[in-house]
C-alpha cells in the first residue's frame, strides 16, 4: 500500500476538481498511449496473419517476403493485397490496423496525382500530402515525434538547470557570479543562426536537435532555481541541517529541492508546448528533422505551398490546436492545484 504525504494528496484532489485541467489530462493521457503504441493503430503491416496452419505476428517482427503468401515477389508483403487475396480464395485471414497506412508510404494512383483529397472510401481519412503519404498516419506519428522530443529537451534543460541552479542559488559568491555573467554572455547568442550554421555543415537529427535546444533552454530554469534555493538556504531547516553536518549535496538535494519542487511541476507542462511548438517552427523553417521523418512542421510549410489542398494546413492546424490547448490547461491546473498559498485556507 503507498503511504502517501496528505499535503500531495489535497493537492490531488484539488487538481482533480479542476475539470478543464483534469479532463485535458486524461486526453493527453490517452494521446500518449496512441503516440507509443502507434503500430498497433497506424501500420501497413499487419497485425495477425494466419495463412497455411501457421499464425504470423508481423507489426513489430522481422519483414516477411511475399513469398511466404504465396505472393509472387520476395520484398516485404503487401498486406492490404495480402487480404483481398485470402478473403477472395479463403486460405486464411488477415487483421489490419485501423488506419492500415506506414507514415512514409506513398499510394499513387495512374490516372491522377497527389495530394488527395479526404475520402471515407479512398482510405484516407484526411487525405494525402503532396507526395501520396497519409496525413492522419504522419500527425499520429509526427505528435509522437514531437511529444518525444518535448520530453527529452524537459529532462535536458531540467536536469541541468536544476542543478546548476541550485549550486549558484546555495553557494552565492564568485561561483553564482560567474555562471550571472555567463549566462548573460550565452543568452545573447542567436539560437537560430548556430542552427543554420549547424544545418548547412550536418543533418540535424533527433538527440542533435535536443543538444542544440538544451544548449540555449536551460537558462530559464537555472534563474528560477537560484532564486528559490537563495530564498530557502536561510531557512530554519537549512541552518539545522548545516548545524548536523550535512554535506553540501544532501542539504541542497534532500532538503532544499523537495520543498521547491512544486515550481518545478508547475513549469513542467509549459516547458512540453515550448519543445512542440520549438520543433514544428524548426522543421517548417527546413532546419529540424530530415525529411522524409513524419513532422507536422514539414506538413504546414507543404500546406502554406499548396493552399488549395486547404486538408493538409487544416489538419496539422486542428492537431496543434488540440495538443497545445490540452497541455496549457493542465499547466494552468497544476499551477493552481500546487501553489502553496492555496493552502493557507483551503480544506
Amino acid at each position: 500500500m503507498i503511504c502517501m504525504n496528505p499535503l500531495t494528496a489535497r493537492k490531488l484532489r484539488r487538481f482533480r476538481s479542476i475539470r478543464r485541467g483534469y479532463i485535458s489530462a486524461l486526453i493527453l493521457a490517452a494521446l500518449l498511449i496512441l503516440a507509443v503504441s502507434a503500430e498497433l493503430f497506424v501500420n501497413s503491416r499487419a497485425l495477425v496473419v494466419a495463412y497455411g496452419g501457421r499464425l504470423y505476428f508481423p507489426t513489430y517482427g522481422a519483414m516477411v517476403p511475399g513469398t511466404t503468401f504465396d505472393l509472387d515477389y520476395a520484398y516485404e508483403t503487401n498486406y492490404r493485397q495480402l487480404k483481398k487475396k485470402v478473403d477472395a480464395d479463403g486460405t486464411g485471414w488477415v487483421i489490419l490496423p485501423p488506419i492500415p497506412w506506414n507514415p512514409l508510404e506513398t499510394d499513387l494512383k495512374d490516372d491522377d496525382y497527389p495530394p488527395f483529397a479526404p475520402s471515407w472510401t479512398g482510405g484516407h481519412l484526411l487525405g494525402t500530402d503532396t507526395v501520396g503519404r497519409d496525413i492522419l498516419a504522419r500527425l499520429i506519428y509526427g505528435f509522437r515525434t514531437a511529444i518525444f522530443f518535448s520530453l527529452g529537451l524537459l529532462a535536458v534543460t531540467y536536469g541541468v538547470g536544476i542543478g546548476l541552479g541550485c549550486l549558484m542559488g546555495y553557494i552565492g559568491g564568485r561561483f553564482d557570479l560567474f555562471f550571472q555573467r555567463l549566462i548573460e554572455i550565452w543568452s545573447n547568442v542567436p539560437f537560430l543562426y548556430v542552427v543554420i550554421i549547424i544545418a548547412s555543415v550536418m543533418t540535424p537529427g533527433f538527440w542533435t536537435l535536443i543538444f542544440l535546444m538544451a544548449l540555449f533552454s536551460w537558462m530559464g530554469m537555472t534563474w528560477v532555481m537560484r532564486t528559490m534555493t537563495y530564498r530557502e538556504r536561510e531557512r530554519e531547516y537549512v541552518l539545522a541541517a548545516r548545524a548536523m553536518g550535512a554535506s553540501r549535496r544532501r542539504i541542497i538535494f534532500h532538503h532544499i529541492l523537495p520543498n521547491i519542487l512544486s515550481v518545478v511541476v508547475t513549469y513542467a507542462p509549459f516547458s512540453v508546448s515550448g519543445g512542440i511548438v520549438a520543433l514544428t517552427s524548426l522543421d517548417y523553417l527546413g532546419f529540424g528533422l530530415a525529411p522524409p521523418a513524419p513532422s507536422w512542421g514539414e506538413l504546414l510549410n507543404q500546406g502554406w505551398a499548396n493552399m488549395d489542398a486547404w486538408w493538409i494546413a487544416g489538419s496539422v492546424i486542428a492537431a496543434m490546436t488540440l495538443v497545445l490547448t490540452t497541455v496549457t490547461f493542465v499547466g494552468e491546473a497544476v499551477r493552481e492545484a500546487f501553489d502553496p498559498k492555496m493552502y493557507t485556507y483551503y480544506e
